[in-house]
């Protein structure tokens, strides 16, 4: 894929930056990686393929990769999304000016935790909680709402993400970059990016430009 540009509106304002998390902070996809330990990795690998491309929708195969992974332990969950690695640049660049920027994400809260201590901004994701023991998905997370949430008066919004669930999080943005670090970014949403960033440093360094 070609590193790509196109018109930038003028932003107006400092802006505020809204991250997807699996496959742009982070270098592998989570659900996968904890299908591993159910010996499930071939059955997730298609559903979070095929959710990532739009076959079907994100709200569905979100409840359907729930369900198949509920029965892990939440510490050996804890456990294997602390090994896996984000993104040493995005990383950085979050955690040097966390107040102006979130992590915008379909994933359980539940199950973020080590994240969240590696990545010290806000955080939007679907939430869960235990009921009788046991743990329940009470909510999927919309992008487009939380963009909404995230709004400031007089502060634009970056977005930066590569598969389907993020068009939403795009429309609602005032520039998006489509991520090519990890996955090739999907059709729609090339078509509402303002620029496309090939990995890591190339996307870092466009977005201290506009910071």
């Amino acid at each position: 894929m070609e590193h790509t540009t196109g018109h930038i509106p003028s932003l107006g304002g400092p802006p505020l930056f809204a991250f997807d998390l699996d496959g742009t902070v982070t270098a592998r996809e989570i659900l996968p990686c904890l299908a591993e330990t159910l010996g499930l990795a071939g059955e997730m690998a298609d559903l979070t393929r095929r959710a990532l491309s739009g076959e079907i929708d994100f709200v569905s195969s979100f409840r359907k990769r729930f369900r198949m992974l509920r029965s892990i332990p939440v510490p050996v969950v804890h456990e294997i999304i602390s090994t896996i690695p984000l993104d040493p640049h995005i990383e950085a660049f979050i955690n040097n000016r966390p107040e102006d920027c979130a992590i915008v994400t379909g994933n359980l809260d539940i199950w973020l935790s080590p994240l969240k201590k590696r990545l010290r901004c806000r955080w939007f994701s679907s939430h869960g909680a235990f009921i009788d023991n046991e743990l329940s998905l009470l909510s999927v997370l919309d992008k487009g709402r939380a963009m909404t949430e995230l709004a400031l008066p007089g502060r634009p919004i970056i977005a930066v993400g590569e598969s389907v669930n993020d068009v939403p999080m795009f429309r609602k943005a005032t520039v998006g970059i489509a991520f090519a670090g990890v996955h090739r970014p999907v059709p729609e949403i090339r078509k509402l990016a303002h620029h496309t960033a090939l990995d890591g440093p190339s996307l870092c360094a466009f977005l201290e430009a506009v910071a």
